[in-house]
């Protein structure tokens, strides 16, 4: 894997980074995206445009994959006060970090489920990215606590909206929507009214306010390489459980072991993957120990397997509590 300088548009600083064997941008960096709406990080054509916070400020980064799966590069282009850090952290962003020989040696393969095999075979290129943005992910992980999909992603999308300040200078180039997810300074000054009118009750706004508080030390875990001192540290935030732990450092620090044990389908769907039937937490847990330490992957193979677990009754309906 190599990351080069690319062409620089005016205004912007470029870098080009060059996986080592196959690499799929999109099934990567695609889980750090609150939902298709998600101001912070829009698709636009072949481009995902992210804008988030560094160590030196705010920026613009657009990266657009070329080349085929076997033989490709990722051009990113960024603008702002944090542009070069930014390029810096682009290959632990885009899951150079993340090590997959293991899982693909010939006997690790031989003793996974046909599905996940299958996933991997379909999927060769994904990675596990580690954002490192400690804060952002915290809260849209407190959004997504015991609630529908829809009604995290929108009341992300409402919060950003309102409260995130407008990206850093791609000017004509970025989407007009783009925004910065708000700073823990902005998350504090959320008034109770936005958070009802967003469909946040006060558990979740109270969590995510508390891990506003104790910002600085929660992105101090950002330089830890992951394992229990993460945990431990999310952990110590009030309304934080094993769920949401498990969800944040999948993503920020490419966790491949993670399981987000209390998720509404995740044990139904490990389950009929692997059993034909649906099980509980502790079935799933079982079930994907003889992969300890690859649970992530085998699951995200399973998901890349095409396997959809058979649906019975009406869906999940979110609740509105705004007219309350």
């Amino acid at each position: 894997m190599s990351i080069a300088p690319a062409v620089v548009p005016s205004g912007a600083e470029a870098a080009e980074w060059i996986p080592d064997g196959p690499y799929n941008l999109a099934g990567t960096v695609g889980t750090l995206q609150c939902g298709p709406h998600d101001p912070s990080f829009i698709v636009q054509g072949p481009d995902r445009w992210l804008a988030f916070r560094t160590s030196d400020g705010p920026v613009t980064l657009a990266l657009r994959q070329r080349g085929s799966l076997n033989d490709s590069r990722v051009q990113a282009t960024a603008w702002g006060p944090g542009a070069a850090r930014a390029l810096e952290s682009l290959p632990r962003l885009l899951g150079a970090e993340d090590d997959w020989s293991a899982f693909d040696s010939p006997r690790f393969r031989a003793g996974l489920p046909e599905l996940a095999r299958k996933g991997r075979y379909l999927d060769p290129g994904l990675r596990l990215p580690a954002s490192r943005r400690m804060l952002d992910t915290v809260v849209r992980a407190v959004l997504e606590q015991k609630v529908t999909g829809i009604e995290a992603k929108r009341a992300w999308r409402y919060l950003l909206t309102r409260y995130g300040d407008v990206a850093p200078g791609a000017g004509e180039f970025a989407p007009a929507a783009l925004r910065l997810p708000p700073t823990a300074e902005q998350w504090r000054r959320v008034p109770s009214w936005d958070w009802h009118k967003a469909g946040v009750d006060s558990k979740r706004s109270a969590t995510i306010l508390k891990a506003a508080l104790v910002a600085s030390g929660l992105e101090r875990l950002a330089s830890l390489p992951g394992g229990e001192a993460v945990r431990s540290g999310l952990r110590s935030v009030p309304g934080i459980g094993v769920w949401t732990v498990a969800e944040v450092v999948q993503r920020t620090h490419g966790c491949p072991d993670s399981i987000s044990v209390g998720d509404y389908h995740l044990a139904a769907y490990v389950g009929a993957a692997l059993t034909g039937r649906r099980t509980d937490d502790a079935g799933m847990i079982e079930l994907l120990e003889p992969w300890r330490g690859q649970r992530q992957r085998v699951v995200r193979s399973l998901y890349s397997s095409g396997f959809r677990k058979p649906t019975f009754g009406p869906r999940l309906s979110p609740e509105d509590h705004r007219r309350r």
